[in-house]
């Protein structure tokens, strides 16, 4: 037993270290392209090639490593086993602008609809579970968030700043902000019984932020200096996720899972645009699922998940009231005005054979951006809610199999005013494709 654990242990370090030295000779390319991700907000509708494939339910499911991230508690159940994989992501955003604004006395967007760059992105994925006994087990993963990415080539707000004001109130192009974040959990899953099992993965976060384009805000902000153009900055931080999965019935098993608001440190060269003086948490989320045998060979599953960005400032404080001297980076300060939201995803898998399984989902979700929100989320369009999935995993052989999927999620728009901008009306919209292929290999 000594000799598996020391096993285990020499294994794990050289898995971190190859990810970190991966991480640092790909100039940070296991980080940076987390930028984007089929969305809820910013939280991607699910984790795990098998799971995306089912619309993002999976937590009383226990059939991928990479699902860890959704319910840590159904790690045990999967054996020795690694997964490495790639996503292709294809989101594609813009913004309308009608022509029906009044200058002065209001600011306004140049009429027009305006598309934004970088549309797609290779996303990298990996996740390695190790058994230390025949109750428990030790996984390290890695998973990313996005949505908040934008890369418009024009000036977006060059008629928020009178025309004689100084250079540097001046708006610039490109204009937009990307926001990158990547959680690292290293998660412990134990059997209490034959029926139940518990697990918690204590999460390590880091967050690289930039914004261009944003100078017409300066002069409102509490730290001019700290609004826009200051490259990318990071900000550090960790939480905890914990989850239960239970075996109710031969066909029906149960899941659930909480993972706490990770708390980060601020980001210094942004604390003129965020409240709080540059604090920008990663929110919370829980979801609880089912799972059912209709056959043997055909399971349904079904999750609800809720997202809790009322607790994160910078995201939930609302942008629809007139922007005046000391609006940016306060504690009341401006902020994309997202709200509390809730998605349902409901999954089918059929095993044809021993080696092809077959599978499709839906995820469908609150919009986080309310229609009075929709001036400052021209930077984080992050309104998508409905995503349809189809996917299949094949048995190479006893030990290996490749999963892969399609995703695709319908345009969807907000539209509304702003006191900011008077009459003028206008609207965000986003759609999106993924394609996601993962390899899984099975040490015993």
């Amino acid at each position: 037993m000594h000799r598996r654990k020391d096993l285990v242990a020499s294994s794990i370090r050289r898995t971190a270290l190859g990810l970190a030295l991966a991480g640092l000779g790909l100039g940070g390319v296991l980080v940076v392209p987390q930028t984007a991700e089929a969305t809820f907000g910013y939280y991607g509708y699910g984790y795990g090639t098998q799971s995306k494939g089912m619309g993002g339910a999976g937590t009383a499911l226990a059939q991928d490593p990479l699902a860890g991230m959704t319910n840590p508690a159904s790690l045990v159940h999967l054996g020795d086993v690694w997964a490495v994989g790639a996503t292709l992501f294809n989101p594609n955003r813009s913004y309308t602008a009608d022509d029906n604004f009044e200058s002065p006395p209001f600011a306004f967007i140049t009429p027009g609809r305006i598309k934004s760059g970088s549309e797609w992105f290779l996303i990298p994925n990996f996740a390695r579970n190790w058994v230390l006994d025949e109750d428990s087990s030790l996984t390290l993963s890695l998973a990313g968030n996005g949505g908040m990415n934008t890369d418009y080539k024009t000036a977006v707000f060059e008629n928020f700043a009178p025309p004689d004001a100084p250079e540097q109130f001046q708006a610039s192009s490109p204009t937009g902000i990307d926001l990158v974040q990547l959680a690292i959990g290293l998660s412990y899953s134990r059997r209490l019984n034959e029926h139940h099992s518990f697990g918690v993965t204590p999460i390590l976060a880091v967050q690289g932020f930039k914004a261009t384009g944003l100078e017409p805000f300066r002069p409102v902000s509490i730290h001019p200096d700290k609004v826009t153009n200051n490259g990318r900055d990071y900000s550090y931080g960790a939480g905890v996720r914990i989850g239960w999965l239970g075996q109710i019935t031969d066909e029906l098993s149960l899941g659930a899972s909480y993972q706490s608001k990770l708390k980060m440190s601020r980001f210094d060269k942004y604390r003129g645009l965020f409240a709080e003086e540059g604090k920008f948490d990663i929110a919370g989320t829980w979801n609880v699922g089912l799972a059912y045998k209709v056959t043997p060979d055909v399971t349904v599953a079904f999750d609800v998940q809720r997202y809790l960005y009322s607790d994160v400032k910078s995201i939930n404080n609302p942008n629809d009231l007139p922007i005046a001297p000391g609006a940016l980076g306060g504690s009341d300060g401006v902020g994309f005005g997202w709200k509390d939201i809730t998605a349902y995803k409901l999954g089918a898998q059929w095993r044809v054979d021993p080696d092809l399984t077959l599978r499709a989902g839906m995820a469908y979700g609150d919009q986080p951006v309310p229609d009075t929100q929709a001036l400052f989320n021209i930077l984080a369009p992050g309104v998508t809610r409905r995503h349809y999935t189809v996917g299949l995993s094949y048995r190479l052989d006893d030990r290996s199999e490749i999963s892969g999927l399609f995703m695709h999620a319908p345009k969807e728009r907000v539209s509304g005013t702003n006191p900011n901008t008077g009459p003028q009306t206008g609207f965000i919209q986003m759609d999106q494709n993924e394609f996601e292929l993962t390899y899984t290999r099975y040490l015993r």
